[in-house]
């Protein structure tokens, strides 16, 4: 933990994940399995963007849960239940309802124009288009969007007070009793139920109730940051297994990307997508403890810095990439592109017109910020 009573390794793995999310989104516009869903669908496209992108997307949104577990723990054992609901209000209650309405309006004008001015649409910019001309109105607030995240992390807060209530952490610390060699090849087998009928790889639940299997799923990701928290040692338990995990992730995918060619899969196979989401996830928390365990200056700016990227590099990144899509260039210089030039607004915005403002305090948790109480000794 540094002066500020931050935890570098965590907030640097926070930050990684949020500035994960341009480069995957600006993915998706050149996958042959989003094509006829995404509407910035470039005609360039290739199966290696399929079989990067969901490698990414089967750990990313895991990796932010686990982290959003362990500082909700962190929060509570310094600032008790009142405390993490203050904060949870402040920095991600209130973020979300100011940003969604307006990535939302952004979003809506944005693919209007794209329908209107579009040489060749691809086929949900197709549909709409159509829609349009057939007298239809396109609805300008659907659902979360990419903001989704912060909807069930409100969610998680509330049951992490029922938990609490309850005094079910005893299934943490069971969870953690448990020998090493069972704490990487059993929680997939425990997993892979929740992804049965979403499939793999998992759509985002970004409507606005929540769905059961996100919340199964996501949840027990919750849970593990928790339990990380309050027992330190599954990190330095895990630690010998660290190639063992990225190597069995990344085969895990390899099995399961051959199997379903690059299609969305039900049955059996989601054993394969749980497994290399878990495994890579624990690999990433291996990595950040012991890559990113820094106060950095650098770090330090790019983790306050990423929770701005999050939110409003989706209009960015699509006014881009419709912008993009009827330019003959090689699809691998249109997503470096996109995604460098949404990456260097969303950075440059945020320093010269949000770091010192109301919103950068609220941002980076320092709005409310309360005199830090001791954390209690965690279990060894």
């Amino acid at each position: 933990m540094d002066a500020h009573g931050r935890l570098p390794a965590m907030d640097n793995l926070r930050a990684l994940a949020m500035l994960a999310g341009v480069g995957f989104h600006a993915a998706l516009a050149h996958s042959p399995m989003m094509h006829p869903l995404w509407p910035a669908a470039d005609a360039g496209n290739a199966p290696v963007v399929d079989a990067l992108a969901w490698f990414l997307h089967a750990f990313r949104m895991p990796v932010f849960f686990l982290v959003a577990g362990y500082f909700s723990a962190h929060l509570l054992a310094r600032h008790g239940m009142a405390g993490l609901f203050r904060n949870r209000g402040a920095r991600v209650g209130l973020p979300l309802l100011v940003f969604l309405p307006l990535a939302s309006l952004a979003m809506h004008a944005l693919t209007l124009q794209a329908a209107e001015d579009s040489t060749n649409p691809p086929p949900a910019l197709a549909w709409v288009r159509g829609y349009l001309q057939a007298g239809g109105e396109l609805p300008w607030l659907t659902g979360w969007m990419h903001l989704w995240f912060l909807f069930y992390l409100l969610v998680f807060t509330l049951l992490a007070w029922v938990v609490a209530t309850l005094g079910f952490e005893r299934v943490g610390t069971r969870f953690a009793r448990l020998p090493t060699a069972a704490l990487v090849p059993l929680p997939p087998l425990a997993l892979a139920p929740a992804l049965i009928v979403p499939g793999a790889p998992w759509p985002a639940p970004d409507g606005f109730l929540p769905a059961l299997w996100a919340m199964v799923y996501f949840g027990a990701y919750f849970a593990l940051g928790a339990c990380v928290f309050r027992h330190a040692v599954l990190v330095e338990r895990l630690r010998p297994a660290f190639w063992y995990l990225l190597v069995g992730a990344v085969a895990a995918h390899a099995l399961l990307f051959g199997w379903r060619g690059g299609a969305p899969a039900h049955g059996w196979p989601v054993l394969l997508e749980a497994a290399a989401g878990y495994w890579m996830t624990l690999w990433c928390l291996l990595a950040a403890t012991r890559w990113l365990d820094s106060a950095h200056a650098l770090l330090r700016w790019l983790a306050d810095a990423s929770y701005w990227v999050y939110l409003v590099h989706l209009p960015v990144l699509f006014a881009l990439q419709y912008r993009l899509m009827d330019l003959a260039m090689p699809w691998p210089a249109k997503w470096a592109l996109a995604t460098g030039v949404t990456l260097a607004v969303c950075l440059a915005s945020y320093q010269w017109l949000v770091r010192g403002t109301v919103i950068g305090r609220l941002l980076a948790g320092r709005l409310f910020k309360r005199p830090l109480a001791p954390v209690p000794e965690r279990a060894a």
